[in-house]
């Protein structure tokens, strides 16, 4: 679908400027991402990365590349002013911010320009004008989009936020002004969870943006999430390439997409598509945009938010409609204009995202080394991936490590498709979403022809019943469970796969594949007498105290790691006895954080 240009296609001229060399100021499959779309359009990439990253595939298979002294994301990708210098020293003439970290910074784009840089994105004008949400609210009921009850702007206390929860009703939601990719977004049912609610909104949006005011507003119970991917270049001409649904989500956070939105009708689409162009052209828009919505169950549509950079979930629309999004953003910047039109988009695209999270206990991000490594290939499969063999996955950064794209002529056989890519899928070492992937292609409420999945939908009705199927029985002494492992044999010449013990496969018989290793969650460890740190991490709230009685289910702290939050709840009724942790201390998987009396 495309939107009516803003300015005449015939009275408008380019104002081409040279983009020569860009700084990619990002890490990962995006980076890669970046660096392939640089070479297709003889353009040479340069790499800025880490120590961590120092064999990552995006610094090999850049044109060049310079380390970023430091260990965190502080002081390596979020910093500006190391960026800037690095830009200078590598001869870079333009920075591509990817998505995350510094994509949607108006400071980090103004002082590119500042520097006399070609900034890869939207101007800072029209960043701050959607980077925040409350901005991006203004500007959505300025141009009519629809909208939800709300707060006017940013409330900065508890007792703010429960005075416009009281006037616009429960359930609400609380979204981190500055916030993005599901960080610093809650919900409260009720008053009595307000408070929490609103304090982890913040604490996590200020820890991973530096800022932590919130907007409150009306929560749609139960809706669809759905997007538009847009293009806009300097000449005046916003484009609207298709829709997406980003329905699948846990914590707020996506892993499932799929293009084009199915079921909607012809005048949601309409809907959709006008909000889309109008919010971006009355700011000024160039480049890459989301505007992202909620359909509710009666077929209402509300506007959420607007995202000015790409968006991680941008392969599908790239795969239906044959635009390179990534090029695109690179041909705009150098002032391009957009042509009269796109093809249409044809078939459907799903991506699921490969995270180094173990589905089964709680998403909890786990690190590692992958031992083994083998992704899919055939008709209709893509991947985008920035790991192999012996990549660290640590606790540092964000845990995705790959996209699979798979595309079809229709959803069905992109399906079919993506149910054998996903049985071809291997990763060794780590815990990934890779099972929890391949149960969800075949669940009937998602499969189905009738869509019947909600934002609430996988945490809600399809995840308990999923980990309870899949958690290891506990042992009359609570031990931790052996590690199992899949051997290949034969009998009478028949190829058999049968899982044993490790300690029963001897190194030659090492498999092919590793399921991997059982670990206790934090809730089975509390059966034991204490609570352990499920993964490395930072604690950064500690909510009981020696004496303590707690409930089956009470939050007990919350652990901080690839930049997500994982709270740590009672397993059963218990007695505090010690508390061996505060808040900004850092554990290792198998800390003792709680004990509890026997």
């Amino acid at each position: 679908m495309t939107a009516a240009p803003a300015a005449s296609q015939e009275t408008r001229t380019e104002t081409l400027r040279p983009v020569r060399r860009v700084l990619i100021a990002n890490r990962g499959e995006i980076a890669l991402r970046i660096v392939r779309a640089c070479k297709d359009l003889g353009i040479a990439s340069v790499a800025a990365y880490s120590a961590a990253d120092a064999d990552a595939r995006f610094v090999t298979l850049a044109d060049d590349a310079y380390k970023l002294e430091g260990r965190t994301a502080a002081e390596t990708y979020l910093s500006i002013p190391t960026l800037i210098e690095l830009a200078h020293r590598s001869g870079a003439d333009a920075v591509h911010p990817g998505y995350g970290y510094l994509a949607e910074s108006a400071e980090f784009a103004a002082a590119v320009a500042e520097a006399g840089l070609t900034w890869v994105g939207a101007p800072p004008a029209a960043i701050r004008a959607l980077g925040d949400k409350a901005g991006a609210r203004e500007v959505a009921q300025a141009v009519g989009a629809p909208i939800a009850q709300g707060s006017p702007g940013p409330v900065a206390t508890i007792r703010e936020a429960a005075e416009v929860a009281g006037r616009i009703g429960y359930p609400v939601a609380i979204k981190a002004v500055h916030g993005g990719g599901g960080r610093g977004f809650r919900t409260a049912a009720d008053e009595n969870a307000l408070p929490a609610a609103f304090e982890a909104a913040s604490r996590e949006a200020k820890a991973a943006f530096g800022r932590g005011e919130c907007l409150i507003e009306q929560q749609i119970v139960r809706p669809r999430h759905i997007e538009t991917q847009c293009l806009a270049d300097e000449h005046g001409t916003v484009r609207v390439l298709s829709t997406r649904d980003c329905t699948l989500q846990r914590r707020n956070q996506k892993i499932l997409e799929e293009a084009p939105a199915p079921g909607l009708e012809p005048q949601q689409e309409q809907t959709l598509m006008e909000a889309s162009q109008r919010i971006l052209a009355h700011v000024g828009y160039v480049g890459a945009a989301t505007c992202e919505f909620l359909l509710g169950a009666d077929g209402r549509i509300t506007f959420m938010e607007a995202n000015a950079r790409i968006q991680v979930e941008h392969t599908v629309t790239e795969e239906i409609t044959g635009v390179d999004l990534v090029a695109w953003q690179l041909r705009i910047a150098a002032g391009e204009a957009l042509p009269e039109s796109f093809d249409a988009p044809r078939g459907h695209a799903f991506q699921f995202r490969i995270n180094a999270e173990d589905p089964a206990h709680g998403f909890v991000p786990v690190t590692g080394t992958i031992t083994g490594y083998r992704e899919p290939a055939g008709p209709g499969v893509r991947m985008d991936s920035g790991v192999g063999a012996g990549t660290t996955v640590g606790a540092d950064f964000d845990p995705m490590l790959a996209k699979l794209i798979v595309w079809g002529p229709d959803r069905a056989t992109a399906l079919a498709r993506s149910r054998r890519a996903l049985d071809e899928y291997a990763v060794e070492g780590v815990s990934t979403l890779l099972p929890l992937h391949r149960s969800l292609v075949d669940a009937p409420d998602f499969s189905g022809e009738q869509l019947r999945t909600t934002t609430r939908w996988l945490e809600e009705d399809f995840m308990p019943a999923w980990a309870a199927d899949r958690a290891p029985a506990p042992s009359e002494d609570a031990g931790e469970p052996a590690e199992q492992v899949e051997v290949v044999v034969e009998v009478d010449g028949h190829r058999l796969v049968v899982t044993v013990p490790a300690e029963l496969a001897a190194p030659a018989a090492r498999p092919q594949r590793s399921r991997r290793v059982t670990r206790r969650s934090a809730r089975a460890a509390a059966a034991t007498g204490t609570l352990t740190a499920p993964m490395q991490g930072t604690i950064v709230a500690v909510d009981v105290a020696p004496g303590d009685r707690v409930a089956a289910g009470d939050r007990l702290a919350v652990i901080e790691a690839m930049k997500m939050e994982q709270p740590l709840t009672a397993a059963h009724d218990a007695v505090v006895r010690a508390v061996a942790v505060g808040p900004g201390a850092g554990v290792r998987s198998g800390d003792v954080l709680v004990e509890f009396e026997a």
